[in-house]
């Protein structure tokens, strides 16, 4: 069966996997740089001078690993970090292998992403936790935390879009899903029926990612 000149019986076969394969590098590197994104996010707030944990030198510390890591290019960092990814999972090639990478890549994104939320809560909510008795992690996770989960939504529904975008690089040193099927498929083969193709379901998935992260966003801001 064709389709403006795309044999679908051989390509949607083709870009289900790929688009598999994206899913899987996007949801297992997104799960984990949630994890330790907001770990450092929440720690890099809480340790400023002024704030319930503050620490000059904790906070430094952390600022120096955000601040190197984020200003590289991802497919820099995912090139420098082939050694350590071969001896992690024995291949520098494939899905699983890109998952290192783009976890790193989103945590230090995440990190800086959630600060920012967590300092824009009102301090005023820091004042009326404390004139209650609340303790500094109960303060912390109970009230900051809670007070800027819609906005944090928001900010990961980016995180997780980012991803997406950034999967499409992996697929070009042979990460493979719907970037490296794109490259291999549709500009090798000079099949811009493929990349089209290819553009419509990236295009369908980011639009179905936002609007969900929107609509559960919403539930915490409104």
């Amino acid at each position: 069966m064709t389709f403006a000149g795309i044999d679908l019986d051989v390509v949607v076969p083709k870009v289900a996997d790929a688009l598999y394969e994206t899913l899987l590098m996007v949801t297992a590197s997104f799960v984990l740089a949630t994890v330790i994104g907001l770990v450092l996010g929440i720690f890099l707030f809480a340790t400023r001078s002024g704030q319930l944990l503050q620490s000059s030198v904790a906070h430094t510390v952390l600022n120096i690993v955000v601040n190197t890591l984020r200003p590289i290019p991802f497919i820099i960092l995912l090139i420098a970090l082939t050694p350590v990814t071969r001896s992690l999972i024995g291949t520098s090639i494939g899905p699983a292998a890109a998952i290192l990478p783009l976890t790193i890549a989103a945590s230090v994104g995440i990190a800086r992403v959630a600060e920012s939320n967590l300092v824009a809560v009102d301090p005023g909510v820091v004042e009326a936790a404390k004139a209650i008795g609340a303790r500094p992690l109960h303060i912390l996770f109970g009230f900051v935390v809670r007070e800027a989960f819609g906005p944090l939504l928001l900010s990961l529904t980016f995180i997780f879009v980012a991803l997406i975008d950034a999967t499409a690089v992996a697929g070009a040193v042979g990460g493979g899903g719907l970037g490296n099927l794109a490259l291999t498929y549709g500009y090798q083969r000079f099949d811009y029926g493929v990349m089209i193709l290819i553009i419509v379901v990236l295009i369908g998935l980011v639009q179905l990612v936002q609007l969900l992260g929107n609509r559960v966003a919403r539930r915490f801001i409104d």
